[in-house]
């Protein structure tokens, strides 16, 4: 039983159509989904990801409109970091962001930039095995593409070691001064911890909500839920997501943590060749529907553009 690296990233937005704009139009990920937040169904729940919506490529959002900007601090993640093929595809993406108004820097290898809400991003050449994970944009060339997450970094609020617990019960071994993998047969994926700044976390627009991880399927996320209750943990049951099932924990050290099944997908309710054109909902929010799609944010569509 091992995490087959992270399954999903989920931030927040106040401007949803900018946000494709940025993240299909800009980064060339694939618009996978655009559904509602099951708990909130007035706001979108959009999902970007590679071409068949890969577990380890899928970055999603909260729209809540007009939310003012978060701030990074303790008990948050600060920043996302995506593969890269190669040194040509570092410069390619400083050329393609400048060209395009966002500014960026490079820094130990790194090419670092941020989101128009100040979501922050870096781009690695990392040196794995695990498959490339692509999304199939017509101005990005596939050498060049992002090839799927590395990992993410964090600001522990507190002591680090009071999360060790649950990272031994994830099987989350560690790679690196204070960074923690979870290494599968196909996939890994990592955390970071950084020192933390002195101003609090306050979430808004550009603000990571939680980090999921990649597990198979109920059984196992059932084992890894005794496992966290076993260390100490108060994991939530199963929740059905629709797309995946899962398990949520919230470390000692601030960082929601989610367990993620990877046995249902992005098909479920629409073709591959269509991800992500119409307005899916849950079967519980179905009859809300026109009502829906008067009040929530027009958008773009990337792929007719």
């Amino acid at each position: 039983m091992r995490l087959e690296g992270l399954h999903h990233i989920t931030a927040i937005t106040g401007d949803a159509p900018g946000n494709v704009e940025f993240y299909a139009g800009v980064l060339g990920l694939r618009l996978v989904k655009k559904t509602v937040n099951f708990d909130a169904p007035d706001v979108y729940h959009l999902y970007y990801g590679d071409e068949a919506g890969a577990p380890g490529s899928i970055l999603t959002f909260f729209e809540f409109p007009g939310v003012a900007r978060g701030r990074r601090g303790a008990g948050a993640i600060h920043r996302i970091e995506w593969r890269v093929a190669s040194d040509a595809s570092i410069a390619f993406w400083r050329d393609r962001l400048a060209a395009r108004g966002v500014a960026s820097a490079e820094d130990a290898g790194e090419l670092r930039f941020e989101d128009p809400e100040g979501l922050a991003h870096a781009l690695v050449v990392a040196d794995v095995p695990d498959p490339p994970l692509r999304a199939d944009a017509p101005d990005v060339p596939a050498d060049h593409a992002l090839r799927g997450f590395h990992g993410v970094r964090a600001y522990a609020a507190g002591d680090l070691a009071t999360a060790r617990p649950a990272f031994d019960a994830l099987g989350l071994t560690e790679v690196g001064p204070d960074t923690f993998e979870a290494a599968g047969e196909r996939r890994r994926g990592r955390i970071t911890w950084d020192p933390s700044p002195e101003e609090p976390h306050r979430e808004g627009g550009g603000s990571v909500h939680h980090v999921a991880w990649n597990a198979a399927d109920d059984e196992e996320l059932l084992a890894l839920r005794r496992a966290l209750m076993a260390a100490g943990g108060r994991p939530t049951p199963i929740i059905d997501r629709q797309y995946f099932h899962s398990v949520y924990q919230r470390l000692p050290t601030g960082v929601l943590f989610e367990l993620a099944t990877r046995d249902i997908g992005f098909t479920v309710d629409e073709r591959l060749e269509s991800l992500g054109q119409t307005l899916k909902l849950p079967p519980q929010h179905e009859g809300r529907r026109e009502q829906l799609e008067r009040t929530l944010t027009p958008l773009p569509d990337p792929r007719a553009a």
